[in-house]
């Protein structure tokens, strides 16, 4: 099978948009300098959306929309869609630019890995968000497939499908979003559109769920009342601590003030709760002072002091907070923060989403390295570069939001 790309003429005025957006930025590109690897804007890339079908070695069909129309969009029965951004000022902006739009920042690269699809998905349409990967080497796949299709896959080590966790058990997730795996080996994901976090044991048996399907909300525990809203990622501090980051930002509804009695603060939030779901802690993105945060999309615990790092995915930043939720630092990036993730040296790295890379960072945020080839469906690159986890060896293994795809990036 050739591969489907989009019309020439499609991705010429996404590439002529970019370029007038990319006229808001004063700086254009810089050359190498002080260990940060040179960097250039570039074009974006028509996003498929999970509109996709992946072959064994890697290649991706793009589909004519009509051959995929509803696919992982359409919801069962019982389940209310979670509604757009509007009426916010994180919103974007009224006639501005579409993300589509967006100039995309791409490091060279310098650190010498090479890429590969050792792992094949054999279930359609529908991208892959994230994965994890446990103690024994198993890698575990959260995919966006349509109703009655898997959506949570566990291969081994040796790269071998050997359980697909069935709807009946997890139910359908109207927007599958994280995966993490803790210290024990259970699996934890998200619906951020559905606002639940589910804990799975390392054979798939449903442990926990937190929150109430369908029901977004606020977390009040002197009231009794324990809802999630838009949780997006877990990351898992070095006792044990789960923290669960929710606000979605550009994606979030508002729900400031809401007629919902339920559903009033309407911000961003790290959440911080026992491994059996009891309640710690938690703050939030607009708390007078520094430390502002409007999104949570990327979350990691530093391994050696354990400081929460967030992903403020919008606003271009890190903000790191302390294991007990008290500010340190705001680090602004170049790239959308994605992702975020420690190497098992304790190296700081983060997904660019969009800008298709993973980034090697210091922790003063300086990027020190890059591996990626940008945004697109080629040979190492990636419509969104997301929540992706490093092997015993420290290769890189990522999935990609709107791609259906698992690719392992290998150290020369």
């Amino acid at each position: 099978m050739k591969k489907l790309y989009f019309a020439g003429l499609a991705l010429s005025l996404m590439t002529t948009a970019a370029l007038a957006q990319a006229g808001r930025l004063a700086i254009q590109s810089e050359p190498a300098r002080d260990g940060t690897p040179a960097w250039k804007l570039t074009s974006s890339f028509p996003d498929p959306g999970g509109n996709t079908l992946v072959e064994a070695d890697g290649t991706v069909n793009v589909l004519p929309r009509r051959q995929g129309a509803g696919g992982g969009r359409r919801l069962p029965d019982g389940y209310v869609a979670t509604p757009q951004c509007k009426g916010s000022p994180i919103c974007s902006r009224e006639g501005g630019y579409a993300r589509n739009q967006l100039a995309r920042v791409v490091y060279d690269q310098n650190l010498g890995y090479t890429f590969s699809y050792p792992y094949f998905l054999p279930k359609g349409i529908g991208g892959v968000p994230a994965v994890g990967i446990d103690s024994k080497g198993n890698l575990w796949v959260f995919k966006r497939s349509p109703i009655g299709v898997s959506q949570l896959l566990k291969f081994d080590a040796n790269r071998k499908l050997v359980l697909e966790v069935p709807e009946s058990v997890i139910g359908f997730h109207e927007k599958a979003h994280g995966l993490a795996v803790d210290s024990q080996d259970n699996v934890w994901i998200t619906d951020a559109g559905q606002a639940t976090v589910k804990k799975l044991s390392p054979e798939g048996k449903l442990l926990l769920t937190i929150g109430e399907r369908g029901k977004r909300g606020d977390w009040i525990e002197d009231k009794g009342q324990r809802l999630l809203w838009q949780p997006v990622m877990v990351a898992f501090g070095p006792k044990g601590e789960v923290y669960i980051g929710m606000g979605h930002a550009n994606e979030s509804p508002n729900d400031v003030g809401s007629p919902d009695p339920a559903n009033q603060i309407g911000v961003a939030r790290v959440l911080q709760v026992t491994s059996d779901g009891k309640f710690v802690r938690q703050w939030f993105g607009n708390e007078v002072g520094q430390g502002k945060f409007n999104d949570v999309h990327g979350l990691a615990v530093d391994p050696t002091n354990g400081d929460v790092w967030i992903g403020d995915r919008e606003q271009y930043r890190i903000v790191v907070y302390t294991a007990d939720g008290r500010f340190k630092k705001t680090l602004q990036t170049k790239n959308l923060v994605c992702a975020l993730h420690f190497d098992r040296d304790g190296n700081p790295w983060m997904g660019s989403g969009q800008d298709g890379q993973f980034l090697k960072l210091n922790r003063d945020g300086k990027v020190l390295g890059a591996v990626g080839n940008g945004m697109g469906i080629g040979h190492g690159q990636f419509i969104e570069a997301s929540y992706w986890v490093f092997d015993r060896n420290n290769n890189l293994i990522a999935g990609d939001t709107s791609v259906g795809r698992v690719t392992v990036m290998t150290k020369k």
